[in-house]
């Protein structure tokens, strides 16, 4: 499996020194560093069985924003997103809902809704898609992964694929049993166009590309060429990335088996949360925090040579 490792404040080597991830801490938050470790542990899994035609990409971030995603696997079965989490305990994954199952057996939203963020993800990255004129025919996967084994989930008709920790290989077997539906050149020209994103001037001369058709013809090719295109732009997607907010009510709900699919009627997006400085109230505390130890340490020293002497 090839690896487009895009992860940011690391050096040469993959590591990220304590000055990176106080860095990285300050800027995604709390979790980044543990999730960056537990992304590692899955990657081991998936490219210890997924060989050649399979593209992973990690921690790619669109441009013209922060917005990051995690993981896009692209095979011959089709692309994923995929959230790799390290949180332990007991979950509910219901629909768009994300809950902490309590001792006594009850379900209690959790602060983050990590389905309803990998659902937000997933939709903006097939929106960057769009705007480099990767037309889909089949729609990107969004996956949850568990990598801790402690991490219990009961999972009822989730709109995103659940996994835990010892589902992980399983979930790699499917994909090589799986119906083909691109070409291995194909595979690795999508990476690339991903990773590479072209401008609006460019795209202009570039035909687009048919993921799970056949080759467009040249005719078609050249009306696609001419279609207006413009740059990936986070602001159309029309709600926040912000952890704790509501579920999006344009995320796709899970409904009975064989049953209808009903409209749900549209709300607006939650409001982004309030940052001071440019960090969040939970990342300017840390900040402040760390300036007290530190401080602490300073005069801790001073006393001591002064005593010393």
């Amino acid at each position: 499996m090839k690896i487009i490792d895009k992860t940011s404040l690391q050096d040469a080597n993959g590591n990220i020194n304590i000055i990176a991830r106080v860095q990285g801490t300050l800027k995604y938050g709390l979790n980044w560093y543990p999730e960056l470790e537990a992304q590692k542990a899955v990657i081991t899994q998936l490219d210890r069985m997924l060989e050649k035609g399979f593209v992973l990409i990690r921690n790619f971030t669109l441009p013209n924003s922060e917005i990051v995603i995690p993981m896009i696997l692209i095979g011959s079965s089709g692309i994923f997103v995929i959230f790799v989490t390290q949180v332990k305990g007991q979950f509910e994954a219901k629909g768009d809902q994300w809950n902490i199952v309590s001792s006594d057996g009850r379900s209690l939203p959790a602060s983050r809704n990590l389905i309803d963020l990998i659902s937000k993800l997933t939709r903006a990255f097939q929106k960057y898609l769009e705007s480099q004129k990767i037309n889909l025919q089949v729609p990107v996967e969004p996956i949850l992964i568990a990598s801790d084994p402690g991490a219990q989930i009961e999972s009822i008709r989730p709109i995103v694929r659940v996994l835990r920790s010892d589902a992980v290989n399983q979930f790699a077997g499917s994909l090589l049993s799986a119906r083909p539906l691109l070409r291995t050149d194909s595979i690795y020209s999508i990476a690339e166009r991903i990773v590479t994103p072209h401008s609006p001037e460019e795209l202009l001369l570039t035909a687009s590309v048919d993921v799970g058709e056949k080759p467009a013809s040249r005719a078609q090719a050249i009306f696609n060429a001419s279609d207006p295109s413009k740059e990936f732009n986070p602001n159309d997607l029309g709600f926040s990335f912000e952890d704790g907010t509501a579920p999006d009510a344009a995320a796709p709900q899970a409904r009975p088996e064989g049953g209808p699919a009903r409209p749900r009627p549209r709300t607006k997006a939650a409001p982004a949360q309030k940052k001071t400085l440019g960090m969040t109230r939970q990342q300017l505390f840390l900040l402040i925090g760390m300036f007290v130890i530190e401080c602490c340490v300073v005069v801790g020293f001073g006393i001591f040579f002064f005593f010393i002497q």
